[in-house]
């Protein structure tokens, strides 16, 4: 097993955080973001993880942790900043890919490391909660997760009602070493002029990636858990999370 960390974003929603250090390195409750996802790899046995860093990348630096550069950070999106670490999809081991701005329990990594299939994600079927503490119409921030059985046939769209989201993605996805190499090949073979769900090739979501993988017929896995997660993404989900993980108002949804 292997770890992709993508954190070569900017974080500008988590400013004045992100104004010297990456979004990752932003601590909540006196942990930095990517330590609680160490601990967690640490505690499965794992010990091959690479970030891929880009934005003030001087100030990612952990001791075992592989780097590589993205150097067009500044104008480029998820998927971009995985494939800068396409040579670790040589096919010798799964490869863990996983945003840097998000914390899980140690369940949740241990649910994606047993799973099986060529490309499974973990979906949090209770999403819901936690969403309904953090605004009052959770329907304009959540994205669309459909699945026939376990297979997921759409996700990262805009919904129109509740029963468009079946669970919600999380940014925790696994490749199998078998289907390492045909996944950057997909990407590679790509109209590179298309806009993907209103954005550029290179400012592609990687939730629009997986659904062209979906659409070109590949079998992507749901994994389903409740809850024990959490995505940082603007200075009100900094300031909600510490509020609450201190106050002890989240122990039913997520355990630091």
């Amino acid at each position: 097993m292997r770890v992709i960390i993508l954190a070569a974003g900017q974080g500008t929603r988590l400013r004045p955080h992100t104004n010297t250090k990456p979004k990752c390195m932003v601590e909540l409750c006196g942990k930095a973001l990517i330590d609680y996802q160490l601990d967690a790899f640490k505690k499965a046995g794992i010990t091959d993880i690479t970030v891929v860093a880009g934005y003030r990348e001087d100030k990612l630096v952990r001791a075992g942790v592989n780097k590589i550069l993205n150097p067009c950070y500044a104008s480029t999106n998820m998927v971009t900043t995985l494939m800068y670490a396409r040579d670790l999809f040589d096919g010798h081991d799964d490869v863990l890919i996983t945003y840097g701005d998000i914390v899980y329990e140690q369940r949740i990594l241990d649910a994606i490391l047993a799973a099986q299939g060529p490309v499974v994600l973990t979906i949090d079927k209770a999403w819901k909660r936690l969403w309904d503490l953090r605004m009052e119409n959770p329907l304009d921030d959540a994205e669309t997760l459909k699945l026939a059985g376990d297979r997921i046939i759409e996700l990262g769209k805009k919904p129109t009602n509740y029963h468009e989201i079946q669970g919600q993605y999380m940014g925790l996805i696994k490749v199998a070493a078998a289907k390492a190499k045909d996944f950057v090949n997909a990407w590679l073979q790509m109209d590179k002029k298309a806009i993907y769900d209103g954005k550029n090739f290179d400012n592609m979501y990687l939730t629009s990636y997986i659904q062209h993988l979906i659409d070109s017929g590949w079998f992507v896995r749901s994994i389903p858990v409740e809850s024990g997660w959490l995505e940082i993404d603007t200075v009100d989900d900094l300031d909600f999370y510490q509020q609450k993980l201190k106050d002890g108002s989240l122990g039913d949804i997520f355990k630091v």
